[in-house]
């Protein structure tokens, strides 16, 4: 099956923004990428879905590595910057400073980091390959920070969204019936 771009059967999942940094042959660069995703805790992977032709994907494949800064719930203009135009064509960059976005050096890997993002990690990239239309990237973190303080933005039907209030799982009494259960019916 085929879907286009945006098709409305797809807009029920709920993602973050990984707001991606990179610098390679396209210069410093920051995109916006719903499809950022922790997928190994050890060792600590993150996986990035990108367009092959963004300046990203050039960037990354050129240098080996990438920022991944989770965007905040205060960073809705940045993800709408950084989503709005290909950094082969503008320098996003510069657009976000006239906006008063600060930014930082990375600590381990040679490109900037955004400053007040939920999380930002920074990632070696260990293996890449095209599929579907897009290639996904694999990188090992090497350096991470987080704020506890500071939720993240989420992106649910085309728009940005706060995390208003947490569903409590269920009582205690129907958590300890399904361990039972599950020892009940263990294969």
């Amino acid at each position: 099956m085929y879907l286009a771009w945006n098709d409305k059967r797809t807009r029920q999942f709920v993602t973050n923004v990984g707001l991606i940094t990179s610098d390679g042959p396209y210069g410093p660069d920051v995109m916006a990428a719903e499809w950022t995703h922790h997928i190994s805790y050890s060792p600590c992977l993150i996986a990035l879905n990108i367009r092959g032709d963004d300046a990203t994907a050039h960037n990354i494949k050129e240098s080996n590595e990438f920022g991944v800064n989770l965007a905040s719930e205060n960073q809705s203009l940045i993800c709408s910057i950084s989503g709005k135009f290909t950094g082969t064509k503008v320098d996003k960059i510069k657009i976000l400073k006239e906006f008063g976005v600060k930014f930082h050096p990375a600590k381990r890997i040679a490109c900037t980091m955004i400053d007040e993002s939920a999380m930002q990690a920074e990632c070696k990239l260990i293996r890449h390959e095209e599929i579907g239309d897009h290639i996904f990237f694999v990188g090992e973190v090497i350096e991470i920070s987080a704020d506890e303080n500071i939720r993240p933005l989420l992106y649910h039907q085309g728009k940005y969204w706060k995390i208003i209030e947490s569903i409590e799982k269920p009582p205690i009494e129907i958590l300890d019936r399904i361990a039972s259960l599950g020892e009940k019916f263990k294969k």
